[in-house]
């Protein structure tokens, strides 16, 4: 039995095995190889490593896990969680075949991204698609951009942008928007198109064209969107973790779950006080190193209580 398992290996994974590494700690990181942000062609806002490619983050961060003989990786998906008789520790059925038990269990799968039904979205997302202006703004800078939705969320999204743009577009794809929004875009030079958008089209460096549905089109070199973001795994939700309105996990300040014993860190999981998951590589991995020192300072107290004899 592992002291730790660890599901997932984006950031929040990664950092929460190489602290149960470096604590000594019998663990085990399982990863299924998919990731939200496989998509983006580099990530930003992290230091030292800024602009650099997520599959070239994950491969220092294996080769660094390396040094840590305690620690194992398995690239394999989870399929079922269950807790184990007596409550001390959990069994995981692998997409393998096998299974392994834990005594403490780091949930770090992420969340997965619906996006808007138009053609063209899914092969630009990423990649001329964006949807973070601290993760993709400064690279949008001095272009054309257009904004999906009408959403007041998005309205606020295309003020922020004419900061990056002399020329932002809100395409409300058939949303009504108030006049007080209205006055508010005027104001800040942001034209307002309300046909709904039907297709996006490629050029060769990503988004080129917005076509709405009346036939009518707008040359854009970006956009920026809103996906409708889901667990991308249900093993928090088969082992009894609360989850919060939005369908995250709830967690405290320390990356504990409402089931003892287990923790979840990165994007999937976050306080009740704060309105929506960070969906930060920065953030992400402090939270799999909070959750990885949370679990091993409670190993620690289960290990060393004094039991009378």
């Amino acid at each position: 039995m592992f002291d730790a398992i660890i599901v997932g290996g984006g950031p929040a994974g990664l950092s929460a095995a190489l602290t149960l590494g470096r604590a000594l700690r019998p663990a085990l990181l399982i990863d299924s190889g998919e990731y939200r942000n496989s998509r983006a062609a580099d990530m930003h806002n992290v230091l030292t490593r800024d602009g650099m490619a997520p599959q070239e983050f994950r491969a220092i961060a294996h080769s660094q896990l390396e040094a840590y003989a305690t620690v194992q990786t398995r690239s394999v998906a989870v399929d079922h969680g269950k807790h184990l008789p007596g409550g001390e520790g959990f069994e995981l059925s692998l997409g393998d075949g096998t299974t392994v038990q834990t005594r403490r269990l780091v949930i770090a799968t992420g969340l997965a991204d619906d996006l808007p039904p138009i053609e063209g979205m899914q092969e630009l997302w990423g990649r001329g698609v964006y949807h973070c202006p601290y993760c993709h703004g400064y690279e949008t800078r001095d272009t054309t951009i257009a904004v999906l939705s009408g959403d007041p969320m998005m309205i606020e999204l295309a003020l922020h942008l004419r900061r990056f743009s002399s020329d932002v577009v809100l395409c409300t794809n058939g949303d009504d928007i108030d006049s007080t929004a209205m006055s508010r875009l005027s104001h800040q030079e942001i034209a307002v198109r309300g046909e709904r958008v039907v297709r996006l089209e490629p050029g060769t460096k990503g988004l080129e064209r917005v076509v709405f549905e009346s036939g009518a089109s707008l040359n854009r070199q970006s956009m920026f969107a809103m996906s409708q973001y889901r667990q991308r795994s249900d093993l928090a939700a088969q082992l009894g973790c609360d989850l919060l309105p939005d369908g995250c996990v709830a967690v405290d300040d320390f990356q504990v779950t409402s089931v003892p014993g287990v923790y979840a860190a990165g994007d999937m999981a976050h306080r009740t006080s704060l309105p929506m998951p960070t969906p930060f590589v920065v953030t992400a991995t402090a939270s799999g190193t909070i959750a990885a020192i949370s679990a091993d300072k409670n190993l620690v107290a289960t290990d060393t209580a004094f039991r009378p004899a």
